[in-house]
């Protein structure tokens, strides 16, 4: 099977596309064939090596996938070969085939594209276990996202809207703002020109946003504790400025608000029920037609080092995948 493998830490540029031996499942164990994966700002962090995992060498990037079930190992059941699944991998995803654990794998509606689905995990599970397990996000509430247009601020876009909050996009662009407000977004700043908290107190009649959802970090972060609400919660989803910012305890105290973490990927080793409940709720809400991800571009296997260079220059929007043409 083919795979692009790293074998160094750097950048994209380092990545190999190889010919490699495919694995057989072992005891508890399936294995996919992959038809997409999803591309993640973790993807480049792993393979400079600055992410929280490190695998051993020779690894292929792609946290998340979408593909058929085509064999079990023994002592699994509720699967069977041709099921059509999305899977959480934590790495492998960029390979044409790949072996993972039942719990991390998901059944998948039959009209489900797989490039939708490729993409579906890490950002949609990102948002929701953010917002609504997280945040307790309620629908009389406002809440700003940062990022607004990215692969996992959309969804909080998306998200937000659908549990019946007042969603205000903060993006680079008009172009940015206007795909925010097709998910949802009531209201728009366009982060070049805007100063992000004047809008928001302007929005919300000073009140601040109750909910802030944070993937940027750096002084998007330090303006947000400058716009939060009485009793808010700013999530802390990433820090793709590059600056991992610090809160001043005293702006926690006089507002009564709070800083809180997201690492999603934690749950799956710590309290995998909520992955569960959470996707439950999410592929409901997909069969219903209330969720639509955007897939931007496309990407063939051979050319994924470029779709990481797309991602890095940060002139995408929503999701990119990586397909095994």
């Amino acid at each position: 099977m083919r795979a692009m493998l790293c074998t160094e830490w750097g950048g994209p540029e380092t990545l190999k596309l190889e010919t490699i031996e495919p694995k057989r499942p072992g005891e508890g164990q399936i294995r996919i064939a992959i038809k997409a994966a999803g591309l993640n700002f973790a993807d480049t962090l792993m393979i400079a090596g600055k992410y929280q995992d490190r695998p051993d060498f020779p690894f292929s990037p792609g946290l998340e996938a979408a593909g058929e079930v085509i064999e079990c190992g023994p002592g699994v059941s509720g699967l069977a070969p041709g099921t059509r699944v999305m899977a959480m991998l934590g790495h492998g995803g960029f390979a044409e085939e790949a072996i993972t654990t039942p719990e991390r794998v998901f059944a998948i509606p039959d009209a489900m594209p797989y490039e939708e689905a490729a993409g579906f995990p890490v950002a949609y599970g990102t948002s929701h276990v953010a917002l609504r397990h997280r945040a307790r996000l309620e629908a009389d509430e406002t809440l700003l996202v940062h990022g607004a247009a990215g692969g996992v601020g959309l969804t909080a876009v998306e998200i937000g809207t659908v549990m019946g909050a007042t969603v205000i996009a903060s993006a680079s662009s008009p172009e940015k703002l206007a795909l925010a407000k097709t998910y949802g977004a009531r209201h728009g700043i366009d982060t070049s020109k805007e100063d992000i908290r004047e809008r928001v107190l302007e929005i919300t009649g000073k009140a601040g946003a109750d909910v802030i959802y944070d993937p940027v970090g750096g002084d998007v972060f330090d303006t947000s504790l400058r716009c939060i609400a009485w009793e808010g919660r700013l999530l802390v989803i990433g820090f793709a400025a590059g600056r991992i910012p610090e809160a001043p305890a005293n702006y926690l105290l006089l507002k009564n608000c709070s800083a809180v973490g997201v690492f999603w990927g934690a749950y799956m080793k710590r309290n995998p029920a909520v992955i569960r409940r959470s996707f439950d709720e999410l592929l409901g809400w997909y069969a219903e037609g209330k969720l639509k991800p955007h897939v931007s571009e496309t990407y063939g296997l051979a050319d994924a080092a470029a779709a990481m260079k797309a991602m890095m220059a940060r002139k995408t929007t929503g999701k990119i995948v990586v397909t095994m043409a």
